[in-house]
């Protein structure tokens, strides 16, 4: 932990140096230089985390064995089959119980939207986890991630393994996400209306990162969007 204090104290000089003071919140607003402790390790993710208009990749890995990134990491396609959990590489932050992928961007502050396109997919899981959530559980069912979900045709929120129907919401061919960090919210929205149909409450205090879970056909995400103006 001294090492990684050290660490922390040498990246927040470096982004000093690089970025123009704006008052006390200018490492807020501008730059973020992330600790995450995740498995026992501590890890660093420095980064720029602007206040809107996130632009991010899936992170393979954290994928399950059973996904496979494709078109430059932005989508995700499950298989029944997938791989040989032994043939993809060992680490800490990878998915073993569950089919699920996070993005690799962490976020701490601001609004940001994005969306998914949903191909040939009748269960699946999309939203935001704690960057250092426990790789045993899946998305939803704990007090560290907060999704909403569609399976037999029907969508509900889900957190802390309690699901909340969603109504009003047909099958979808493309969803999208509203989050406000400090808000506290995470809503789904209809990018055809360009409104909100769902809204659930979060409680952000870490990190967090985009999150999918996908137990058939395909996801693909659209991130650096404008937040529509009427959200």
């Amino acid at each position: 932990m001294a090492a990684c204090s050290r660490l922390l104290s040498l990246g927040i000089r470096v982004l000093a140096q690089r970025v123009p003071w704006q008052g006390h919140s200018w490492l807020q607003e501008t730059a973020q230089l992330v600790r995450v402790r995740r498995h026992g390790a501590c890890r660093f993710l420095a980064q720029l985390t602007p206040r809107n208009n996130i632009k991010f990749k899936l992170d393979e890995k954290t994928a399950h064995s059973s996904l496979e990134l494709f078109k430059k990491d932005t989508g995700v396609l499950y298989y029944m089959l997938g791989v040989d959990p032994t043939k993809v590489p060992a680490n800490p932050e990878r998915f073993r119980e569950w089919a699920v992928v996070f993005g690799d961007t962490a976020i701490t502050t601001g609004r940001h939207y994005w969306e998914v396109s949903v191909c040939k997919s009748q269960e699946f899981r999309i939203g935001v986890a704690d960057s250092d959530m426990s790789r045993e559980d899946c998305v939803g069912t704990n007090n560290s991630s907060w999704v909403f979900g569609y399976t037999h045709r029907k969508w509900y929120a889900m957190t802390t393994n309690e699901m909340v129907p969603v109504s009003l919401v047909g099958k979808p061919d493309r969803v999208g996400l509203l989050l406000d960090y400090d808000g506290q919210k995470l809503a789904l929205v209809d990018p055809e209306k360009q409104s909100i149909i769902h809204v659930m409450t979060a409680n952000f205090k870490t990190p967090i990162c985009p999150a999918f879970a996908l137990w058939d056909g395909e996801l693909v995400t659209h991130t650096g969007l404008q937040i529509p103006d009427s959200l």
